[in-house]
């Protein structure tokens, strides 16, 4: 599939997700789940993400929140790596986190850092987990 959509698309998925899984998904893709990935990458990343309206920062932290609410952990991992790369900081990670404590329930804004442990900022340069220095059990 090529198209103007599909490959604005693919760029803002690589430069969200990483280059690496990205590639990886879609050259693993088979005849049946190949459509899944063009969808995504066309509409998800091309049409919604490619949109002038909102930074990739704040579409970062939209995502944080909704995969929280969602309860959606795998989703949630993938998205904070790519909250990080688009610039959000860890204090603002657990501004979203509270927020959607107080508005999804406890157990959801709680999933957030179970899901952050072991990401390490270093794979941007920074050399610190999102969670250091916190309680760990």
């Amino acid at each position: 599939m090529t198209n103007d959509i599909f490959e604005r698309g693919l760029e803002i998925r690589k430069s969200v997700l990483g280059k690496e899984f990205v590639e990886k998904s879609i050259s693993s893709a088979d005849d049946f789940n190949r459509p899944m990935q063009e969808l995504v990458t066309e509409y998800c990343w091309g049409a919604v993400w490619g949109r002038e309206g909102l930074s990739k920062k704040t579409r970062s932290m939209l995502n944080l929140a909704m995969l929280s609410a969602l309860n959606r952990p795998h989703e949630l991992r993938m998205h904070l790596a790519g909250a990080l790369r688009n610039g959000v900081t860890r204090d603002e990670i657990r501004e979203v986190l509270l927020q959607v404590a107080i508005y999804c329930g406890v157990r959801r804004g709680g999933c957030l850092p179970q899901c952050a442990r072991g990401l390490r900022r270093d794979r941007w340069g920074e050399g610190q987990e999102l969670n250091q220095g916190e309680n760990r059990q």
